[in-house]
């Protein structure tokens, strides 16, 4: 993740470090659903995550008027809405429905432009629903993964056909996070979450700090 946004405020979209930094969200993803099997109280799961997408939006929001014009949520409110998807879906009795909710908060985060859209929140349903009903699928899981991470970029990749290396290129990283997912043992590592939590706002406001001391040098 910090290579990648590195690599946005310093270089440009499209560098070594963003091919790097693809390999992130996949595994954030992966965590937040593993957080939300494991927590004993899924409110304040929820809660914590908008409290951190809150708090992480103005440094966000920082960070991107380095390098871009335009404004969307950070990857919190997409984690957030991921595990409203999750919730929604278990509460639902009928299953067709809960696809169909979770469908509903994809287009709702599309709609609202968080971070990585509705691919973001289809990431975090795909990785709940394999290790819900298919635990031991994991070859599927990746298949599921790959081909929705193919179907986000392929837009680019027609709509810029003289960019299509490096679309490809972030195609294979992101997938290279499949290697740490599914050697996952499904043991809990040391408890050091708000490190990762604080991280996030913290890291985006000293980019933003770097940037702009670099500019007025």
């Amino acid at each position: 993740m910090l290579c990648d946004h590195a690599g946005d405020s310093f270089i440009g979209y499209f560098s070594f470090l963003n091919l790097i930094g693809r390999i992130a969200f996949p595994i954030f993803a992966f965590q937040v659903v593993q957080g939300y099997i494991h927590t004993h109280n899924v409110k304040k799961y929820t809660l914590r995550l908008f409290i951190f997408a809150f708090i992480s939006q103005i440094p966000f929001m920082l960070f991107l008027s380095t390098f871009y014009d335009s404004y969307y949520l950070n990857i919190f409110f997409t984690l957030f809405l991921g595990v409203i998807c999750l919730c929604g879906f278990d509460k639902i009795k009928n299953k067709y429905l809960g696809v169909l909710f979770a469908i509903l908060i994809c287009i709702v985060g599309h709609f609202i432009q968080v971070d990585y859209g509705a691919y973001g929140i289809a990431v975090i349903f795909i990785f709940y629903i394999f290790n819900k009903f298919w635990p031991n699928k994991k070859d599927l899981m990746c298949l599921a993964f790959i081909f929705i991470t193919i179907l986000k970029y392929l837009p680019n990749i027609i709509s810029y056909p003289s960019l299509y290396i490096y679309y490809v290129g972030y195609i294979l990283f992101t997938c290279i996070s499949l290697v740490p997912i599914c050697i996952y043992n499904g043991k809990q590592g040391p408890k050091v979450k708000y490190l990762f939590y604080a991280f996030y706002p913290i890291h985006l406001l000293v980019l933003y700090i770097l940037h702009f001391s670099l500019q007025i040098m």
